[in-house]
């Protein structure tokens, strides 16, 4: 099993930058793909950006963040980061970890077997 555990949501005004940390343990960190989601209220939970196993690794982004959100991972650590800039009021959602000890980076949430409870960002306009 995977724990995962989000922290540094919270309210930031538009063009603000905001930096999610994911912290795991159960497994070793070095064998599980991650990836961030996101759901809006009312809407399905989506891609938002996945990082291969490896710290130095691939890289993948939904074409709505690109360029505005950074993903990346400390092994040594056990941790992923979410930094997100130039954030949209549209990017208010809460923001899940997820994690799979499969090998491909993933986009669907069926794609991982493990998630965090998520936390909230909330963008102002």
């Amino acid at each position: 099993q995977v724990q995962l555990v989000e922290s540094g949501g919270g309210l930031v005004q538009a063009g603000g930058s905001l930096r999610l940390s994911c912290a795991a343990s159960g497994l070793p960190f070095s064998r599980l793909v991650m990836g961030w989601f996101r759901q809006a209220p009312g809407k399905e939970r989506d891609f938002v950006a996945a990082f291969s196993r490896r710290s130095g690794g691939n890289t993948l982004y939904a074409d709505s963040v690109k360029g505005r959100f950074t993903i990346s991972r400390d092994n040594a650590k056990n941790t992923m980061y979410l930094e997100m800039d130039s954030l949209k009021p549209e990017d208010t959602a809460v923001y899940y970890c997820a994690a799979d000890p499969g090998s491909e980076l993933g986009v669907r949430s069926r794609d991982y077997d493990y998630w965090g409870q998520g936390t909230a960002v909330t963008v102002s306009s």
